[in-house]
């Protein structure tokens, strides 16, 4: 066929990208060497559209022990010789079309990327949006996202510890579905995703290879339409049956030190994993296609290249022990076969029966070489200037805020997710220390050691929308105060980027200011951005959704003896606020859904503040000063003392300040505060150690009851049914009981 521009537009490349192409090979491509470069030069893999502003990120110092993106995932020391691994990736456009393949298949992918470093995945995480949940599609995606996280975790069997879960109409099309592994790993038995050793085996391990997900990397690349779900073919399917044999064989395969490098086929297949081995080990690969293992037969060769099949890997073993390494792939019963051999020429050179069917140059496909980079054009957006003109002082304070409370506490976005997280097993491996003992960051223990790593995943898109800048230091700011009130001290980041269509200088503003703001949070607490996902184009003819640079976050506690835990302890004890509270309702739930305000501004925020309060909580922790902490957070300082009063039935009896308007005292979201709990008879001590800092004594625990400036609101058994059963209230009975009768 005669392969012209059009062509190269039909899959997703630009003119210009096109004629990039032929100056390159000096020759106009194949049909299949052009589905190799589209697939490899979408926003997907190549970044194109972003790589120049993610380099501007702190990518070294702190524990790290790779650079980031030098492998599938980062790496952090964390002593005793040990390393933890881990990393976060979106799954957005197939969780929009397949809701449950879409969000089982990005935990599967995830986790590969962890072992095939030779690390064993701990812990699992996420971060989810969805539109308004009183709608039908809502519910739809939300439950088979959900039944999709759970059902590939609960059988693969690493405990899912914890998450996110917001709603807001922007998501209604276009939900996000942001997948995190962490695992651990022994020094010296990591494994590069690196081809080296000319004449060395490149060999396919694992499942066989079929047509599902074909195309899939270019579909994430593209806004998300009302013909979308013609695109069904790009998403992927998962066993994680499969995926549990596949961990268990490649760690017990590294352990014979046969494997000289190995990588995870994910986007874009076999062609991006022979690409990106090949130009990290500066070398070519002689690919014969007719080997590749195959569920479907009379597949092509541009199918092969770009089939996302899960559960595969591409391993490079050392020559003359190719028999070694099959036998253990035998033993757990999975596909393994020698596919062709590592060159010294650059050259992927790709052959089926004897004939060659596409010769390009490694180099050229992969990030960092050949692939394009941009600079897009970005511009202040108009609704900004709306933000910006926002008064507080417009807004009532209301004369009920008992009524006010009772509609905060069963939003989705604060109310109990136990109909969610009841569908995840959370204690499979034994490793999660968190589960009946509840923490602002998920603690899982270090096997062996008295070490427990903690970890989190943050992201208030709202305040992002409001200020890209100050929007992102804060998701930093409050990943680390969540680990930090857990016991732990914060390591490290992996981000997941999701913004709007790239080429909207709009959305790019936010995108650019995003990156300048969470850069200079992480270098503020030494958590060095260790690689992570960028996710464009969540668009959909309506327009973008909020900006949401999801942190996922990793801490480390030396002794899970200093873990602390959120829960109200005893009746009597004193509460008092750390930090400043200025009186601030912007972004907060309560503006936006109880009072209907959509354009406010983030809410008060000091990055140098934020620091100075968390090394203060590091230190009463440490010196054993306080029963517990939890920083506020959406919902303000009312939800916050529900939350801890929940667990063990306990309520509080506080005074709120009189220098501010009482709905800012309850619900605003002002940041860098944490509610403390002190023991009697700790309270002399605490105030020596507190002195100087900006701290307020506000209230008591109680048995039960709950009052507010004096006023009886109840007890807390009352207000804990209304926030457990909300979410379950707003699902359609038919879709919450066919949920729950699989838990």
């Amino acid at each position: 066929m005669d392969i012209t521009v059009k062509t190269a537009e039909q899959l997703r490349l630009t003119a210009d990208e096109f004629e990039l192409i032929k100056a390159k090979l000096g020759r106009t491509p194949n049909f299949n060497e052009l589905c190799a470069f589209s697939g490899m030069w979408s926003e997907h893999c190549s970044y194109k559209n972003s790589i120049k502003w993610l380099k501007t990120l702190p990518r070294e110092g702190g524990r790290m022990l790779v650079k980031a993106g030098e492998e599938n995932a980062g790496l952090m020391d964390i002593g005793d010789g040990l390393g933890v691994v881990f990393k976060i990736e979106s799954h957005n456009h197939p969780s929009a079309i397949e809701p449950f393949q879409g969000a089982a298949t990005g935990v599967g992918g995830i986790h590969r990327d962890i072992f095939t470093m030779g690390a064993r995945p701990i812990a699992s995480l996420n971060s989810l949006r969805f539109g308004n949940l009183a709608e039908d599609k809502t519910q739809h995606l939300l439950s088979g996202v959900v039944h999709g996280i759970g059902h590939y975790g609960n059988c693969f069997g690493v405990p899912t510890v914890g998450g996110e879960i917001y709603f807001d109409e922007c998501y209604h099309t276009n939900p996000l579905v942001n997948a995190m592994s962490v695992g651990i790993v022994k020094a010296g038995e990591t494994v590069s995703a690196t081809a080296l050793g000319i004449g060395n085996p490149v060999m396919f391990v694992g499942s066989a290879t079929g047509k599902d997900g074909i195309g899939g990397a270019s579909f994430a690349s593209a806004d998300i339409t009302a013909e979308s779900a013609q695109d069904l073919p790009a998403v992927q399917v998962g066993d994680p049956f499969q995926e549990k044999k596949l961990l268990e064989a490649c760690l017990e395969v590294i352990q014979t030190g046969a494997v000289v490098g190995m990588q995870d086929m994910g986007a874009a297949g076999i062609i991006c994993s022979t690409a990106e081995m090949s130009a990290k080990g500066e070398v070519g690969m002689r690919i014969d296609l007719d080997k590749v293992p195959t569920r479907q037969q009379n597949m092509k060769t541009w199918e092969l290249l770009l089939s996302e099949s899960q559960e595969r890997m591409l391993l490079v073993a050392e020559k003359g022990r190719e028999a070694e390494v099959s036998a253990i792939f035998e033993k757990w019963d999975l596909p393994c076969s020698v596919i062709g051999e590592v060159t010294d020429d650059g050259l992927l050179n790709f052959y089926m029966h004897g004939e060659l069917e596409a010769s390009i140059p490694a180099h050229e496909l992969v990030l960092g070489g050949g692939a394009p980079q941009y600079d897009r054009e970005y511009k202040e957006p108009a609704y900004l200037a709306t933000i910006k003109q926002f008064d507080a002082n417009s807004i009532s304070v209301p004369e009920d805020l008992k009524a006010v409370a009772e509609k905060m506490i069963q939003l989705p976005s604060i109310a109990s997710k136990r109909w969610v997280y009841n569908q995840y097993d959370s204690m499979v491996g034994t490793n999660n220390t968190s589960t009946n003992a509840p923490t602002d960051a998920a603690i899982v223990l270090v096997k062996g050691t008295p070490k427990g790593i903690a970890v989190t995943t943050d992201c208030n898109s709202r305040y992002v929308y409001a200020d890209p800048y100050k929007g992102a230091m804060i998701a930093v700011s409050e990943a680390a105060r969540n680990i930090v009130c857990s016991g732990g001290v914060p390591l490290g980041v992996t981000n997941c980027l999701n913004f709007g269509n790239p080429y909207d200088p709009e959305v790019y503003y936010q995108f650019v200011n995003a990156i300048k703001g969470m850069g200079e949070a992480c270098i503020k607490f030494n958590t060095p951005v260790t690689g992570g996902n960028v996710s464009f184009y969540n668009q959909n003819p309506d327009g973008p959704v909020f900006p949401t640079p999801t942190i996922g976050m990793v801490g480390l506690l030396e002794d899970l003896n200093n873990k602390m835990t959120l829960d109200f302890k005893n009746a009597g004890d004193h509460i008092f606020l750390i930090g400043e509270n200025p009186g601030d309702i912007n972004s907060s739930q309560y503006l936006a859904k109880i009072c209907g305000i959509q354009y406010s501004p983030a809410p008060h925020f000091e990055l140098e503040k934020e620091y100075a309060l968390q090394q203060t909580i590091t230190q009463l922790i440490s010196n054993k000063l306080i029963e517990s902490a939890h920083d506020i957070s959406e919902g303000g300082l009312f939800v916050n003392l529900c939350e801890s009063g929940f667990h063990r039935g306990l309520g509080f009896d506080i005074l709120t300040s009189t220098d501010i308007r009482k709905d800012a005292a309850l619900f605003g979201e002002a940041q860098s505060r944490v509610i403390v709990t002190v023991s009697p008879y700790q309270l002399a001590d605490f105030k020596k150690a507190i002195a100087g800092t900006t701290a307020t004594e506000i209230g008591v625990v109680t048995s039960g009851e709950m009052i507010i400036d004096r006023d009886f609101w109840g007890t807390i058994d009352w207000w804990q049914d209304q926030y457990d059963t909300a979410i379950e209230n707003f699902l359609s009975k038919e879709e919450a009981g066919s949920a729950l009768s699989s838990i």
